[in-house]
């Protein structure tokens, strides 16, 4: 590229023989130097970079301990399970792992293909899919099972989203902020380790979806 045309140009020419196989060697290292710091920053910026979304929603990996606060308030589920902003996959893989067929959502390209490669790396990519789309032109109706990294901006919007699109006995699972309006079932974890747990419930003789409201919450 230019940045290697620049540095080799700066390479002394060295006489005779010896030396110009010399400094043909250093071209050719440094045009191969210039090309891998191309390469490296093609693949390292998406991971670094916010995703272009309707809300600017950078990619943060899960915690370990957020991980296990999520499949604590997956047990005793089932059905399918899907991970909204799913970045490099680990909470699909996770789940995947304890049995459930979770897919992730997830806008940027080079986080799903790399999501795809580490469930085929950890023997689950039959119980995974990874799919590159924007979460506000996607339907969750037909999932059991929702978790969600979000960010404050995006949390009230999601929000009734979720309540429109979700059947009755879903539970909605945010990590590192809550939802606005609804009250949790269940809490584990402290500090960014937080996850909180919303049941969604039927009102008998409705058939209007509402959130079981609980007070008493799990630590």
């Amino acid at each position: 590229g230019a940045m290697s045309q620049a540095v080799a140009t700066e390479i002394p020419q060295e006489q005779g023989e010896g030396g110009s196989r010399r400094s043909s060697w250093g071209l050719l290292v440094t045009a191969g130097v210039g090309g891998t710091v191309v390469a490296l920053y093609a693949v390292a910026a998406p991971f670094v970079t916010p995703a272009l979304r309707k809300v600017c929603l950078p990619f943060v990996p899960a915690t370990a301990a957020q991980i296990q606060n999520v499949l604590k308030m997956l047990e005793n589920r089932s059905g399918s399970l899907v991970d909204i902003g799913s970045g490099d996959g680990r909470i699909v893989i996770a789940a995947a792992k304890k049995g459930f067929q979770a897919v992730g959502y997830e806008l940027n390209p080079w986080l799903v293909w790399y999501s795809r490669y580490r469930a085929w790396r950890d023997g689950v990519h039959q119980n995974t899919k990874f799919y590159i789309s924007d979460l506000w032109k996607v339907s969750f109706s037909h999932y059991t099972n929702v978790v969600v990294f979000g960010v404050p901006q995006m949390m009230p919007q999601l929000e009734k989203k979720l309540e429109d699109e979700l059947e009755c006995n879903a539970r909605i699972i945010a990590c590192r902020f809550p939802f606005p309006r609804w009250i949790p079932d269940h809490t584990t974890g402290e500090g960014i380790d937080t996850v909180w747990a919303y049941d969604l419930k039927c009102s008998r003789g409705y058939e209007t979806k509402s959130l079981e409201i609980t007070p008493e919450t799990e630590s």
